[in-house]
């Protein structure tokens, strides 16, 4: 039976349901023209296709081309110590399976926060990988499944120097990925930090945005922001990898995180 997946989310659930609750919560939206379900065999029975993409230093985006549901792209983290999915997009065909398997495959499927949940039990099964979401978000888990490892705390090292730290924005589990190892320097690793839009990049690069709702211009709450900011100022990363394609920050990312956090502190102590 295929499950179905919501169209407007790209949410995959156990079973058919009238609602998508990830579109009921006020972070997201249901469209004027009411719920609507597609499933995994009509997206690649469309005219959809894999879109497979370099994005950064051993960084590989993994979308569809056009792109569905919010839009994201994942990527594939590339370590010696083994292959991470951060983040998912709902999209998965043989194309993806089978390129992503000549690199190595994938030791584990770590995501920001339930917007990207699409179709992580797919991926899961496809790579036999374990999927770790924070136990914060489980509420919004639409398929159960033996794979998904819940993790608590405010960090978890999932490889040597891949950690995931939980900031809170968002979503109360919303998370990002800091690679100590990641972006290759001429004096070594100058690390990078995925974070999906937990941290969202911006068109003005050298600036972060923090929303607890972005479809619906609903502000982050300061002392989440401020929490957000404490949690990353000893971690160095030089890019920073958004949710988007080609939403990078090349340089000097951690410095603009933290300007960013102060910016925001400030408008609404202003405002107040």
């Amino acid at each position: 039976m295929q499950l179905p997946i919501c169209v407007t989310c790209g949410a995959q659930y156990a079973a058919p349901r009238p609602d998508c609750p990830i579109c009921l919560d006020d972070r997201q939206y249901v469209p004027a023209a009411g719920q609507q379900w597609t499933d995994l065999a009509a997206l690649r029975s469309g005219d959809r296709q894999a879109r497979i993409e370099p994005q950064g230093d051993r960084l590989l985006g993994i979308g569809s081309a056009p792109s569905f549901a919010i839009g994201q792209r994942a990527l594939l983290v590339q370590t010696e110590h083994g292959n991470i999915l951060w983040d998912c997009a709902a999209y998965l065909d043989d194309e993806i399976i089978a390129r992503v398997g000549e690199l190595g495959g994938i030791a584990h499927i770590a995501i920001s926060h339930p917007h990207y949940y699409t179709t992580m039990v797919e991926w899961s099964r496809a790579f036999d990988a374990p999927i770790h979401l924070h136990e914060r978000d489980r509420e919004w888990i639409g398929r159960p499944d033996a794979a998904i490892e819940l993790w608590s705390g405010t960090a978890l090292e999932l490889l040597p120097g891949v950690t995931l730290i939980r900031l809170g924005v968002h979503f109360d589990g919303g998370a990002v990925l800091h690679w100590r190892d990641g972006e290759s320097g001429p004096d070594g690793p100058r690390g990078a930090l995925l974070s999906g839009d937990i941290v969202q990049v911006v068109p003005n690069r050298s600036m972060v945005g923090f929303m607890y709702s972005y479809p619906n211009y609903v502000p982050e709450r300061p002392a989440v922001v401020r929490r957000a900011a404490e949690l990353l100022r000893d971690h160095r990363f030089e890019a920073v990898y958004g949710a988007w394609w080609n939403a990078v920050i090349p340089a000097g990312g951690d410095e603009i995180v933290q300007r960013s956090a102060e910016r925001y502190l400030a408008i609404t102590a202003a405002s107040a």
